[in-house]
């Protein structure tokens, strides 16, 4: 069965082994092998045999640590299989047996397949000892230590893989934290650009149809339009930096102030009710956005805001006469669903009578001082 994605992701951060130079620091121990033909004096013949067979050992050991995780398993099972048939040449093969057991809980994505490898080390090298008469010391040395050392390759493993796991879950969790801050700095720009923009073609317009009638108040507009291009070039910068605080009285007043330029009638109730800091920024943010869409799509002649306390909730209320009627939601409304829902509330829209936008969020470990 194929492994998932998650599975070769943990595997290939688990796997430390395949750092190019970490099968050096364990092959001192391939050592072991050539102690037999040394002390006993072996033939050519037997020499000849054990060099081609430590040559092939060399390639599947190199193999192992420096191939993909796919066919490194099938090297160590070479190992595995060359150790069987050179060991009743050669007992010093008791350390393939050895070398193939510690590379198995490294190559393998489940527990029990690594145990039932280990195992199957341990029962060859109890097979091996019984059909060639071997003493057993073969059988401690290939079936005991490869247990052991295999067992303990577990728990590294093992805890590798955890720490793979934990490491590819803080890349995803950074990974979320950026989406989410690109996400919110767009709905900042959207909110303030989409309302300080169509401010200031409200004022534009009223200016150029003062200006021949009154030249002075056209004058203050284009002032006001100056301003207002000022300060939303300050909000935008503070709001690219993450740092931008909206004060939700001051966003009732220039709410106010935009729905009257552009020639509705404006009926505003605030009482007093305690907000937390990000709470008051989102609906603020949520009263500007709200806003901008009557005074652009709505073709009202007036408007009502309430913001109340009800059965500790805050409820914020903004109802328009105008056309209504399309069900559609655009950018702004998904991003002021989004910014309520992150609060706990609730946005409701109702375009059969106008537009009638409906948010309550709770309120939460607040203090009762009012913000207004």
């Amino acid at each position: 069965m194929e492994m998932s994605i998650l599975d070769q992701v943990v595997l290939k951060n688990t796997y430390k082994l395949r750092h190019r130079w970490i099968p050096f620091i364990w092959l001192p121990w391939f050592g072991f092998f050539f102690v037999q033909p040394v002390t006993e004096h072996a033939s050519a013949k037997v020499w000849a045999e054990d060099g081609t067979a430590a040559v092939i050992f060399l390639f599947l050991f190199f193999a192992t640590y420096w191939s993909r995780y796919s066919r490194a398993i099938f090297y160590a099972l070479g190992i595995l299989l060359l150790g069987i048939i050179v060991a009743p040449i050669n007992g010093g093969a008791c350390t393939f047996f050895i070398y193939a057991a510690a590379a198995f809980p490294f190559l393998s994505r489940r527990l029990l397949k690594t145990v039932l490898l280990i195992n199957l080390v341990v029962v060859s090298a109890f097979l091996e000892t019984w059909l060639l008469h071997y003493g057993w010391s073969f059988f401690t040395y290939a079936g005991g230590f490869a247990a052991v050392i295999g067992a303990g390759n577990i728990f590294f493993a093992e805890r590798n893989k955890a720490l793979a796991k934990l490491h590819l879950a803080n890349h995803e969790v950074e990974h979320l934290a950026k989406v989410a801050e690109r996400e919110r700095i767009a709905r900042d720009l959207h909110d303030v650009l989409g309302h300080t923009l169509s401010v200031i073609i409200l004022k534009s317009e009223l200016a150029g149809k003062l200006i021949d009638s009154d030249p002075e108040r056209a004058k203050a507009e284009i002032a006001d339009v100056e301003q207002t291009s000022r300060t939303a070039l300050a909000e935008v910068r503070s709001t690219i930096r993450g740092y931008r605080s909206t004060s939700l009285e001051e966003e009732l007043r220039q709410a106010q102030a935009t729905l009257r330029t552009a020639g509705l009638a404006v009926t505003a109730e605030a009482s007093p009710i305690g907000l937390s800091p990000a709470q008051e920024s989102v609906v603020a943010l949520v009263v500007r956005e709200a806003v901008t869409n009557v005074v652009r799509h709505a073709q009202a002649r007036s408007c009502k805001l309430r913001l109340s306390p009800a059965n500790g909730n805050c409820l914020l209320e903004i109802h328009d006469d105008g056309c209504g009627g399309d069900q559609r939601e655009g950018n702004g409304i998904r991003g002021m669903r989004e910014r309520i829902e992150a609060l706990g509330g609730t946005l409701v829209r109702d375009t059969t009578s106008g537009t009638r936008l409906n948010i309550q969020f709770p309120l939460k470990s607040v203090n009762a001082n009012g913000a207004f």
